[in-house]
């Protein structure tokens, strides 16, 4: 590993055309989990001018059964889909959530799929797909991310409240951001530079609005990065194009699953190229990535190591993973291969199965849309939401690796 480089990550906010597809696709989720706790879900959304379309696969008792929508099935969708919009907080002539037309094109899960899938007999659940999947933590920040992309977050996270709150009213949903960090010795000692280009009001590209808009995106970079970080050599680029009115759905097309970096690790790790949102837990994409960060964290939060890598692949139909892979980077205070085993050795994470991470974590609850913007891990784990941020491993992996 380089211990000195300059490493660059970014975020987009909930009101990003892909942000709003990933937020409408988890809501679907939501939806069908709170009404079918084994519901079956792939919803892609798209998102443009005055258009959103759902296409996709479900399976849902009492919303889509035998090929049929029951009573009111379709109206409840298209009023989750609107009430989702209306809270990113898009009422606008391009783009507003009481008036954009609205196509479902959901339909049953192929009964190819199903059956491989499905326990039946001696069978056990098969993962929803194949593929591969990885986890990461690092000791970079309290939440165990990567610096360059929990401090892209936060800024997004804070302009956002201030934008609902009406403390920054000037600001409309379409945001992004990207921080550049100097690491030495393999830790972030000062930021060199940050952009952030955010739609807003009219009259905030010129003059005195334009100032006070840039006055306030390096308040809330002052607030949210550590001082330490920060300098007269910092270097910024707010709205580096000059206007930005026009943005979100109306500005440039939105669908599910295009920003799946902003999703993780932001290019500090490995990406196994499935997307999540809009997926129920079967999907190995999800569930499998979620319970990857899980252990990578508890690892790093039992100081076994400073940073830690896992991978899992599945096939799709078959419940045993193909392979499990830990690197701790030259960090670890054990063997990675002791680490393997310890995992292995869990038996509350069930074989690491799609049903095993699925009960040990409680995937199959409506927590889904929560994730869908600024990020699926390094977030606080309350109550069902989460759960794969706690650290309640670490003293079984302490014990197994003693």
């Amino acid at each position: 590993m380089r211990s000195n480089y300059l490493f660059t990550s970014e975020s987009v906010s909930e009101g990003h055309p892909d942000k709003v597809a990933d937020q409408i696709s988890d809501a679907i989720v939501d939806l069908f989990l709170s009404k079918d706790p084994e519901a079956r879900i792939a919803c892609e959304t798209l998102t443009t001018t005055q258009l959103v379309v759902l296409a996709g696969e479900i399976r849902c008792k009492g919303v889509y059964e035998d090929g049929a929508w029951a009573p009111g099935a379709q109206e409840e969708i298209e009023r989750t889909v609107r009430e989702t919009v209306k809270a990113i907080g898009y009422e606008q002539d391009g783009f507003h959530w009481q008036t954009f037309r609205f196509e479902n094109n959901l339909h049953g899960q192929s009964a190819h799929i199903a059956q491989g899938v499905d326990a039946s007999g001696n069978k056990d659940e098969g993962a929803g797909d194949q593929g591969i999947m990885f986890g990461f933590a690092c000791d970079e920040t309290p939440d165990l991310m990567p610096a360059t992309l929990y401090y892209s977050h936060k800024i997004l996270e804070r302009m956002a409240a201030d934008r609902h709150s009406g403390a920054a009213a000037f600001l409309e949903p379409d945001t992004k951001s990207q921080v550049t960090l100097r690491f030495e010795d393999g830790k972030p000692v000062a930021a060199t530079a940050i952009v952030v280009s955010t739609q807003h009001g009219k009259g905030y590209d010129e003059g005195t609005k334009e100032a006070e808009l840039k006055a306030y995106v390096k308040k809330v970079v002052a607030d949210v990065l550590p001082a330490e970080l920060l300098s007269d050599q910092t270097v910024y680029h707010i709205n580096p194009t000059g206007s930005f009115e026009i943005g979100g759905p109306d500005g440039d097309a939105g669908l599910t699953g295009r920003k799946i970096i902003v999703d993780t690790y932001g290019g500090a790790a490995p990406h196994g190229g499935g997307a999540f949102s809009g997926k129920d837990p079967t999907k190995v994409d999800r569930s499998a990535a979620y319970v990857t960060r899980y252990l990578a964290k508890n690892i790093v939060a039992a100081g076994l190591a400073r940073r830690c890598t896992i991978q899992l692949a599945y096939a799709i139909g078959v419940s045993e993973p193909l392979s499990l892979y830990v690197d701790t980077h030259g960090t670890g205070t054990v063997a990675d291969d002791r680490i393997e085993a310890a995992i292995q050795g869990i038996k509350e994470l069930g074989g690491l199965t799609p049903r095993g991470i699925r009960t040990h974590l409680g995937l199959n609850k409506p927590i889904y849309r929560r994730t869908a913007a600024y990020g699926h891990f390094g977030r606080k784990a309350e109550g069902d939401y989460f759960p794969w941020e706690r650290t309640d491993l670490v003293d079984k992996l302490k014990a197994a690796l003693a």
